[in-house]
């Protein structure tokens, strides 16, 4: 077994990503090697998706997420996006179905080059999102932070899709808010087990929001596809907004919006850009890369 596999960096809506081919392998990106590679300033990442052989009849992939500190995702919107783009460019395929932990991801790229997943269900059970505490309306849950009688934020929607995020309503742009220093605070909060995305969200109009997301076991990040999910679930839920949202993610570079659909079937369908910038060889044991020189976009012209 060759001792490197082949790999890309790209990013979906700023949000950093490595596309591992692990295909064809036994074995799995090493926490080692997610670590050594957000390490080196070339290839530091939000998530690392791994590409194995599916497991299950009917699919195309398993796909394995990490996180830039070596933990597991359950979810990463935004790096499906990425994937289906490099193995659409790859095969010509437009339509993939891919297995996770967090279950079966449905997608597609569509003409315009940006590509719908479908995300699954949301949760709102207290005990399966999880929290620590029972909840009974989990769209507006006990929690604050700052001085107890003018919380800097507080009242959070919690749902999961596929993992944990909490939702906090502003009411002025999330980038004036110091979510650096909030976000390693509430995302350890025991409140959270198994931790949380924590997403600062402000309504723009009645199907429009404005986001910004500290990510569990990523940290400050450009974006991030399935908080936008959970914030659009949320608005909708809690009747800020209807079930079809444009969301402006304040971090993301190009500031090309994300749609979220919650669809009546109970379905989040999450529909954005993915881009290629670059690819090379990657040793999924010690993380030690080269990047290949002169390299086009596969298949196509990156989009």
């Amino acid at each position: 077994m060759s001792a490197t596999v082949e790999f890309a960096k790209m990013n979906g809506l700023g949000n950093k990503i490595l596309v591992v081919d692990m295909r064809g392998r036994t074995d799995k990106v090493t926490p080692e090697a997610a670590i050594a590679l957000n390490a080196a300033a070339d290839t530091q990442f939000d998530q690392i998706m791994a590409i194995h052989d599916p497991k299950a009849e009917g699919t195309d992939a398993w796909i394995d997420i990490l996180n830039c500190d070596g933990t597991k995702a359950q979810a990463c919107g935004n790096g499906t996006r990425c994937v289906v783009q490099a193995l659409s460019a790859e095969t010509g395929k437009k339509v993939f179905t891919f297995q996770t932990v967090a279950g079966i991801l449905n997608a597609v790229e569509l003409e315009d080059g940006t590509i719908s997943v479908d995300m699954g269900k949301p949760v709102f059970q207290w005990d399966k999102i999880p929290l620590s505490e029972e909840f009974f309306d989990t769209s507006r849950i006990e929690l604050q932070i700052g001085p107890i009688d003018n919380p800097v934020l507080h009242s959070p929607s919690v749902a999961s899709m596929g993992n944990p995020h909490a939702i906090f309503w502003v009411d002025r742009d999330p980038m004036s808010f110091d979510l650096e220093r909030f976000g390693p605070l509430l995302e350890n909060h025991p409140m959270f087990p198994e931790k949380a995305n924590i997403t600062l969200a402000q309504v723009t109009s009645d199907a429009s929001l404005r986001t910004r997301t500290w990510e569990r076991g990523a940290g400050l990040t450009l974006a991030c596809g399935s908080a936008a999910c959970a914030a659009g679930v949320s608005a909708a839920r809690t009747g800020r907004t209807g079930r079809k949202v444009t969301i402006d993610v304040a971090t993301a570079p190009s500031r090309q919006p994300l749609v979220i659909e919650w669809r009546e079937d109970d379905h989040v369908v999450m529909t954005g850009p993915a881009e290629w910038e670059w690819s090379g060889t990657v040793d999924p044991v010690t993380g030690a890369w080269q990047r290949d020189e002169a390299v086009e976009a596969p298949g196509a012209e990156a989009k």
